[in-house]
């Protein structure tokens, strides 16, 4: 196996014979044999062992385990202890989701504070196998029935060409120990059930079970990539940016052969679960919106928009008082100072009568019931009509502040200003206020 290994290596990877690399160590047979097979083809690496505290003394034998293989191959080690059950509560996970995140940003740190190039992981063909079925019993898509990645950023797993079986001939042949997890064992895990139950009946049924299921997996990752090309063509045609908004084209997506999957495939990555809702959006009037978690899908005309739903508290009605001459909002900063004569404004500067303020103004989000005149008209208007008629998006009109004067309004900020407020050829104080 140590040439096969190598010969992968030198076709595949050969950038880890270069690199500065990080083992994840459990003790167990398969990163025992990774770590044996690297040390045996002199690449530069280091061990890093997390001690979970599930298995109370089990746990603690493992890392004594490690430590001494670690001074048998004279290598540097790095242990960590996590309180995984305690991470798992306050997070609402599970035990196998706490102790993923926890391993793999302990690996992240190390990397980014100690310069490692690359993280290896020992997962292996049956590993692929397990992963594949897992996600083939709870429903997925194309890109579920791909495998586990070979290379994933910086996240390399150099064993995957080759079965446990493989691993376990090659530490039996050399004499290599290894510790077994007695959790493993348990049958309450899916993948335990799958590792102990299912796939033992399957390769009785095929013993080229595996070797025939790599060959599924090249196949079905050459179609992935066939997906990827189409999306990114579709991308360009449908998709637009305006700074932190995407805008999706409707009328384009239902040119698409598939608007469904396209849809899907497009805003995958942006937490929605209900995607009948999201699909209905591509027949719903102005205004109708889906959630996620962390976005918004907002249907404005002839698009969707998608935004991220900013956590953040809304910002409180701020004050300006008559001595303050520079202020920060939302929108920007705004700045207050004496103008000498009257001048043509532009969209984020007005021109003011001073005399007309009452203080403190202040500045704050619009709301239904608005109203104010607009200045070079006769009359009031509501400001959600004024809004209207400026078609702006739902989204754009939650942006939207307004200055106040003891309750009436100034200015709709960078849009358009009062005409109780303008000044006027008798008019003895000019304040000019611009928003930058």
């Amino acid at each position: 196996m140590l040439s096969a290994f190598q010969n992968h290596l030198n076709l595949n990877l050969p950038f880890l014979f270069k690199g500065k690399l990080l083992i994840a160590i459990s003790g167990g047979l398969d990163s025992v044999v990774l770590a044996h097979l690297c040390k045996t083809s002199a690449l530069n690496f280091a061990l890093a062992h997390c001690n979970f505290n599930l298995r109370a003394a089990e746990s603690d034998a493992d890392e004594a385990f490690v430590l001494d293989l670690a001074e048998d191959l004279d290598l540097e080690v790095f242990i960590e202890s996590f309180e995984t059950e305690e991470f798992a509560k306050k997070h609402k996970v599970s035990i196998q989701v706490a102790a993923r995140e926890l391993r793999y940003d302990w690996f992240q740190q190390l990397s980014q504070q100690l310069d490692f190039d690359y993280i290896l992981t020992a997962h292996h063909a049956d590993d692929n196998l397990e992963t594949f079925l897992i996600n083939f019993t709870r429903g997925t898509g194309l890109e579920g029935l791909t495998g586990i990645p070979e290379v994933n950023d910086n996240v390399v797993r150099p064993l995957l060409p080759f079965s446990r079986e493989d691993l376990e001939v090659y530490a039996i042949g050399n004499k290599i120990e290894w510790r077994e997890d007695s959790s493993n064992a348990s049958k309450k895990y899916l993948r335990n059930k799958l590792r102990h139950d299912i796939i033992p009946t399957l390769k009785q049924m095929n013993p080229q079970l595996l070797q025939n299921f790599k060959t599924t997996i090249s196949n079905l990752q050459d179609a992935q990539q066939l997906v990827d090309d189409s999306l990114i063509r579709a991308q360009k045609k449908v998709i637009s940016v305006d700074d932190d908004l995407i805008k999706l084209d409707v009328k384009k997506i239902k040119k698409l052969s598939n608007p469904k999957a396209y849809l899907y495939e497009l805003l995958k990555d942006f937490n929605f679960t209900e995607w009948n809702d999201v699909v209905g959006l591509l027949d719903a009037q102005t205004g109708k919106q889906v959630f996620s978690d962390t976005h918004r899908l907002l249907r404005n005309r002839d698009y969707l928009l998608l935004s991220a739903i900013n956590s953040e508290e809304e910002t409180d009605e701020i004050q300006i008082f008559k001595e303050d001459k520079t202020v920060e909002t939302p929108l920007g900063i705004l700045f207050f100072d004496e103008a000498d004569a009257i001048f043509k404004t532009e969209k984020n500067t007005i021109l003011v009568d001073a005399e007309t303020l009452k203080y403190p103004l202040t500045i704050r989000k619009w709301e239904d019931g608005d109203y104010f005149h607009p200045i070079g008209m006769k009359g009031k208007k509501k400001v959600s009509k004024y809004l209207k008629d400026e078609k702006l998006s739902r989204l754009d009109k939650e942006k939207v502040y307004v200055l106040s004067s003891d309750s009436t309004i100034v200015w709709i900020i960078g849009m358009r200003a009062d005409e109780r407020f303008k000044v006027k050829q008798n008019t003895n104080k000019l304040l000019k206020i611009t928003l930058q």
